[in-house]
């Protein structure tokens, strides 16, 4: 199963469009697990226990993993999602942008190392670095197009060419056309359009068509949950992975953080579904 065909049915089992970003930071942990050798591991694991009913994806951010030297832990927790929840894809973070071999080597990273069914990957270095990616047929390349930062506009917003176009309209057109002929990667590719831009996001899925649009920016960025539905969806009510990391992550700070979690992304998720 393509990495598309494990997401449609991901948002058909769970009705859902959320995306749960997993950015564990432990200063934020509750009390009980900060002296845990595995904390980040268990903080991570029970909070994709307690939604994934509810999430079409998980997103661990590979930064706060490697930061603190628990790349084994992020190893432990995607085989954990994996054979819990075997229906949710999950998203690795990592934002990878590098060309021949040493792309080849984090595609091995992300895809045979820690298992991830896709990737974020930045393609500002062109073509044949994201070729590496799509060598592995049944996975998915999500690959950053309009970012939800405000200093994204610094270039993305900038013209290119001889016409009005801005440089991420020009790279989700290449993506769409030029990177996929005749579909053949279908399945595999996706983009990164924040939330903090709904304009940019109709624009982008104007272009693209069906392609799944990985969306980060509600919660606490500010992101408005109507404005980004009614922009992103397909015909189909779905087409969009909306990211909310730290609004469900750490919606509580006791030892039931777990269950606050859950309650937030079930908000989250059916503010999402009013839309659709």
């Amino acid at each position: 199963m393509r990495f598309t065909e494990q997401l449609a049915a991901a948002w058909a089992k769970n009705d859902s469009l959320l995306c749960v970003g997993l950015d564990p930071d432990p200063a934020k942990f509750p009390a009980h697990l900060k002296d845990r050798p595995d904390a980040i591991f268990r903080f991570c694991a029970e909070i994709a226990d307690a939604t994934a009913d509810l999430a079409c994806a998980f997103k661990p951010q590979i930064a706060y993993f490697a930061a603190r030297r628990a790349e084994d832990q992020l190893e432990a927790l995607i085989a954990h999602i994996h054979d819990r929840h075997p229906g949710v894809p999950v998203i690795l973070d990592a934002k990878r942008g590098d060309i021949g071999s040493t792309a080849e080597q984090y595609a091995i990273e992300a895809f045979e190392r820690y298992q991830a069914n896709a990737v974020t990957v930045n393609p500002y270095m062109g073509r044949d670095s994201v070729e590496p990616w799509l060598a592995y047929k049944d996975k998915g390349v999500i690959l950053l197009c309009r970012t939800s930062n405000p200093g994204g506009s610094d270039l993305q917003f900038q013209k290119v060419g001889a016409g009005d176009t801005a440089l991420y309209e020009l790279v989700a057109q290449m993506v769409a056309r030029d990177w996929n002929p005749d579909g053949k990667y279908a399945g595999q590719l996706g983009l990164v359009v924040g939330a903090t831009f709904p304009g940019e996001i109709a624009r982008v899925r104007e272009i693209v068509g069906d392609m799944p649009l990985l969306v980060p920016g509600i919660g606490a960025q500010g992101g408005d949950i109507e404005a980004t539905v009614t922009a992103g969806k397909t015909a189909a009510g779905t087409g969009l992975m909306i990211n909310s990391s730290r609004a469900i992550l750490y919606a509580g700070k006791g030892e039931d953080y777990a269950a606050a979690a859950r309650q937030v992304a079930q908000e989250t998720r059916d503010a999402i579904n009013r839309w659709r």
